[in-house]
């Protein structure tokens, strides 16, 4: 029995408040993985072809259908690298606002529940995080594509929001899933 991780598994059992994350590229890959929710499995999208990696986990909320028509993608803050197809349960706490050549690219940011990883605990916003740990999301989004000029002409990270902004875009994106 196969499962499809984007229309099988929910967008979590108390969302938004409480979201699964499905996570696409490990902490610390340069390799671009990416979910081919039409067939259901995992392919190498690319190398990234800057001297960068991923500082945390990257993947994305199930049943979710964000403005640019993908699952809605989550920058998930972690200790430690998982795999790629990895299920973890995690808190929302904020929202990078990005654009790219092809419109808007939201991200949400969140950290795992605290059973499933303690480090956390006390982050409950975006503003409980230090600066230095949003300057190297914002930097990573900002940079590692700009060795790929010829697909990638621009991309913008505008600003970031609270808890309460994440929750109503989760929810936003789990409604347009179901009206699909």
């Amino acid at each position: 029995m196969s499962v499809d991780l984007f229309r099988d598994l929910p967008a979590g059992d108390k969302a938004p408040e409480e979201i699964n994350v499905v996570v696409e590229i490990p902490f610390g890959s340069s390799n671009k993985y990416e979910y081919d929710e039409k067939k259901g499995y995992f392919k190498l999208d690319r190398i990234l072809h800057s001297a960068m990696f991923f500082p945390y986990e990257y993947g994305f909320i199930p049943q979710t259908k964000s403005k640019d028509g993908d699952p809605l993608d989550v920058m998930l803050l972690t200790t430690c690298p998982t795999f790629p197809g990895c299920l973890i349960k995690a808190r929302p706490v904020g929202v990078i606002y990005m654009e790219d050549e092809e419109g808007i690219d939201n991200k949400i940011i969140a950290v795992p529940l605290h059973k499933v990883n303690p480090n956390f605990e006390k982050i409950k916003d975006i503003s409980d995080l230090n600066e230095h740990t949003k300057d190297v999301i914002k930097v990573f989004l900002e940079d590692y594509k700009k060795l790929e000029k010829a697909k990638y002409k621009f991309v913008k990270v505008k600003n970031w929001d609270n808890r309460s902004q994440a929750i109503k875009i989760i929810k936003e994106a789990i409604e347009d899933y179901k009206s699909k």
